[in-house]
């Protein structure tokens, strides 16, 4: 029996899967990662690595974990900065929108287009 693919059927692709080893604060990992996800989880490392080489010539911390809990700390505090401005500028696109709008509806009644 032949069997065909309907239209409304989906497709599941399996990624493939590889095996990486990263290295953070002197300890090495292996992870299994798809193939798509090795080089932005390679250059996060390295942005791990330098911050923590700057927490440690900077402020004097010798310590692995306050190292990483430092390093943590800036890049989760990045990810909400990044968050709060997001919405800012969507908040700042509505308003801009709403105004548009208004202006555009005087034109519209002005000439009895609407």
């Amino acid at each position: 029996m032949h069997s065909t693919i309907k239209p409304y059927q989906r497709l599941i692709v399996m990624e493939e899967k590889i095996k990486i080893r990263v290295s953070i604060a002197d300890r090495v990992y292996p992870l299994t990662v798809n193939s798509d996800q090795e080089e932005g989880i390679r250059a996060a490392v390295k942005k791990i690595e330098a911050m923590t080489l700057q927490l440690e010539e900077n402020f004097a911390m010798r310590d692995k974990q306050d190292v990483l809990a430092f390093c943590a700390l800036q890049f989760a505090s990045q990810v909400e900065q990044n968050r709060i401005q997001n919405e800012e500028g969507l908040d700042n696109s509505k308003e801009k929108l709403v105004e548009f709008n208004k202006s555009l509806d005087t034109i519209l009644l002005k000439y009895h287009i609407k």
